[in-house]
């Protein structure tokens, strides 16, 4: 039997998450108002929820209004997958973005989006359109294709009968198109972005695997526009990948992976 003020009590809980849904790179403070505004919740009881997160370090107070908390970023980093995969890729990204002279990034997959957990600028190259903590959609970005083509069937043809995002006039939205090229990536390991979701960009990326073949996360560099360079880039990034991918306790492979049509 569910005793008085426990529905509400979940329903607090489930409003004072979707408060911290509201902050984003552009929008890293928000005033309470605002925040009323954009949830649809009055603004008494935002009031109230602000308060509470404030008190437990979700949220703290600037000077036009509320802000993420340390506590928020301290939880971020101690989710398992993410924690001991950054942990061991720094010095892997690290040397790729000294060997390569590139940004190296290295990223996870959550829902139909890829999030970026570390990113190693190159000082002759700034990628505005990533940062740590940011995400980009998993069709139009070689993090993204790369993690796609070896996940689960399922999972992957969700995504193809799905609307797939534009980022620039090259992201790829056909489903056939990109069937074919997460098809190639399967078979080579590399999955390229040229000018897909930035202009001026390409992005060449190899898939990171741990125990049993268990896909994690992916791995790859930033640099200038032409296909031609970022196939110069690709070994150097397949084998980041492979040496990380048994850093991280991957065992050889006994037979290939799932098919897909």
């Amino acid at each position: 039997m569910v005793r008085p003020g426990q529905q509400d009590g979940r329903s607090s809980l489930l409003r004072g998450l979707s408060l911290l849904e509201l902050f984003s790179v552009q929008d890293s403070e928000l005033s309470i108002s605002e925040m009323a505004r954009r949830s649809g919740i009055p603004k008494s009881t935002t009031h109230r929820l602000v308060t509470d997160l404030v008190s437990w370090g979700a949220l703290e107070l600037g000077s036009r209004g509320a802000r993420l908390g340390v506590r928020m970023f301290e939880l971020g980093h101690l989710v398992p997958t993410q924690r001991t995969l950054r942990e061991l890729a720094i010095p892997y990204a690290h040397n790729l973005n000294e060997v390569t002279g590139l940004t190296s990034n290295l990223a996870v997959r959550d829902g139909t989006d890829v999030v970026y957990i570390e990113k190693i600028t190159s000082p002759d190259l700034q990628v505005p359109h990533s940062r740590t903590g940011g995400r980009l959609p998993l069709n139009c970005t070689a993090l993204g294709k790369a993690i796609l083509a070896f996940s689960e069937f399922g999972f992957i043809e969700n995504v193809l009968a799905g609307e797939l995002t534009r980022r620039t006039t090259k992201s790829i939205i056909d489903p056939v198109v990109l069937r074919r090229e997460l098809a190639d990536v399967r078979e080579t390991k590399v999955a390229f972005d040229v000018e897909e979701s930035q202009l001026g960009l390409f992005c060449v990326a190899a898939p990171i695997f741990a125990h049993h073949g268990q896909l994690v996360g992916s791995i790859s560099v930033t640099g200038g526009t032409a296909l031609s360079q970022a196939q110069h880039f690709a070994p150097a990034v397949r084998t980041t990948a492979m040496a990380l991918s048994r850093a991280l306790g991957q065992r050889p492979r006994t037979s290939r992976p799932m098919q897909v049509a």
